[in-house]
């Protein structure tokens, strides 16, 4: 994807998130994987720029990108010494097991020649490690978070036919502030079963919360960083349906999902260990049974405190949950997809259309089981039913230029019925043009140029010059124009005549006297008897 279109859509969800989700700047720069600085400078450069949300339809990623960041000259950087990410150094030194810090230095020291020495950088070193080497206690708000995750251990699924088992994953979700859990098994790990566990999680709580706390799994983040982690599309759109936000915890860092690292244990101990005896032959039998076991799992007392989870997320989750949308997500795939020189691009082997001036631009395409739809810069152009046929077209009329507008809008019966309205044998000529061609397409063309000659000649010449076509068997355009421009319609030929009887007189010979038939001898003797 292009580094502008991703930067634009950080810019969109950095407004979304300040103006619709009310989100403070801290959070906003954790949740788009940006920093705080580069937050308030979109804020700042939309105030100038007076931007409010929602953005208006017409402002699509480029005419926002002009709005916001205006051509400048480049400024040389400052001449400084550059800081150490030492959380990175320490993340690559549990990572590997054979790297020194002596070697992280010497490579540090090769893009910075001018970088701090040995002594110094191993000095800064040690002291960050033991400010950093403590453990924090998060305080967590009501309805501001849900913590997701993937359980370790899987449930086999018993095929009865074959009695092959296949696993089962478990997706756990607990709110920050009660601890009330859900938990749901699915086939796989994939997209799709993700989205569906995260709708289901927030219809079971009754609510959503303003943040999403995810792990860095492949399926709901493209690319995982410390810093800047890529967040699926699909994930994001789904967090943008129900109002929030996706904020993936740091690679290696479980202390930043402590809550549901800790409900995954109690779901393995009190669910999966309670289920370990019994067989399952499908997915719907395996969550019904889940269903009772995670209800006294929140209705469990807790041991160093009062209540249980489903108290506690009653009277302080639950009242805090931003309300449900009214329709519920529907999953969408996306596709970068080009427009072909035909304006239609192709999805599952079938083809929608686009605006034809789109005809060889590249687009992005969103399509669900029922719905597909095109962006151009983030600015939807068109929208289809979807189908599943395969090879076949699905074609908006106003897509098409005006001269393929016009070509289709005429069709067999409705050239026979304007050829009508002129006259019966123009309506016979057209209808013959029609049929001896094998296919009625190849005879639009001659039937078209029939009617530009209607707009040059009157209605009684048209008809005249086509009983001349239809008596001498030339059913042609070409034939109707050449009649027409020698005003041979207004000529009666003598076939064309009734055929009358000849004066009676016994010098005249009738047909029958140049009968092929006769010989010579016999017309001889036919004329000495005359």
């Amino acid at each position: 994807m292009p580094q502008k279109e991703l930067s634009m859509r950080k810019v969109k969800e950095v407004l979304r998130l300040r103006f619709a989700a009310n989100l403070n700047q801290d959070q906003i720069a954790r949740s788009c994987s940006i920093c705080q600085s580069t937050v308030h400078r979109y804020l700042k450069r939309a105030a100038a720029a007076g931007l409010e949300w929602p953005l208006p339809e017409e402002y699509d990623d480029r005419r926002l990108n002009e709005l916001l960041f205006p051509l400048q000259p480049e400024r040389a950087p400052p001449n400084r010494r550059a800081g150490v990410d030492f959380a990175e150094v320490h993340r690559e030194l549990k990572a590997h097991r054979h790297l020194t810090l002596q070697l992280i230095w010497e490579e540090y020291r090769q893009s910075q020649p001018d970088g701090y020495g040995y002594s110094r950088y191993c000095e800064l070193y040690q002291k960050w490690n033991r400010n950093h080497n403590v453990v924090m206690r998060q305080e967590h708000t009501a309805g501001e978070k849900m913590f997701v995750d993937w359980a370790g251990p899987t449930v086999p699924i018993d095929d009865y036919r074959t009695g092959e088992a296949a696993p089962a994953s478990l997706f756990v979700a607990v709110l920050g502030a009660s601890t009330y859990t859900f938990a749901r098994a699915t086939k796989d790990q994939k997209l799709a079963n993700w989205i569906d566990c995260h709708v289901r999680a927030f219809e079971f709580f009754d609510g959503t919360t303003k943040l999403i706390v995810p792990d860095n799994p492949r399926t709901g983040v493209d690319r995982a960083c410390r810093y800047e982690p890529d967040i699926n599309r699909t994930y994001h759109e789904m967090s943008e349906h129900y109002g929030a936000a996706v904020l993936p915890a740091r690679p290696y860092k479980p202390r930043d999902k402590a809550k549901v690292e800790n409900a995954v244990l109690l779901v393995e101990r009190w669910i999966l260990a309670a289920l370990r005896h019994q067989k399952f032959f499908s997915l719907a039998e395996l969550n019904d049974a889940i269903a009772p076991l995670l209800e006294r799992l929140n209705n469990r007392p807790f041991r160093k405190r009062e209540g249980t989870r489903a108290l506690l997320y009653a009277n302080v989750d639950r009242p805090a949950l931003q309300p449900l949308p009214v329709q519920r997500y529907v999953m969408g795939d996306w596709k970068t997809v080009r427009a072909s020189i035909d304006y239609h691009v192709e999805i599952d082997r079938h083809y929608y259309s686009v605006p034809y001036q789109l005809a060889d631009h590249q687009l992005e395409a969103r399509f669900t089981a029922l719905t597909v739809e095109i962006f151009d810069a983030g600015k939807r152009i068109a929208s289809h039913v979807r189908s599943s046929a395969a090879y076949r077209h699905t074609t908006v009329h106003g897509h098409m230029p005006k001269s393929h507008q016009a070509h289709l809008e005429w069709t067999p019966s409705r050239l026979i019925h304007w050829a009508a309205t002129v006259g019966t044998a123009t309506a016979e000529v057209v209808r013959t043009i029609m049929e001896n061609k094998p296919h009625p397409e190849m005879g639009y063309r001659a039937c078209l140029g029939i009617m530009r000659l209607a707009k040059t000649y009157s209605n009684p010449r048209m008809e005249a010059a086509s009983q001349r076509a239809l008596k001498l068997q030339a059913c042609s355009y070409t034939s109707l124009r050449s009649i027409l421009k020698r005003s041979l319609d207004q000529q009666i030929t003598m076939d064309m005549e009734p055929e009358r009887p000849g004066p009676a007189h016994e010098n005249l010979r009738g047909s029958d006297y140049y009968d092929p038939s006769t010989t010579i001898s016999s017309v001889a003797t036919k004329e000495r008897k005359s």
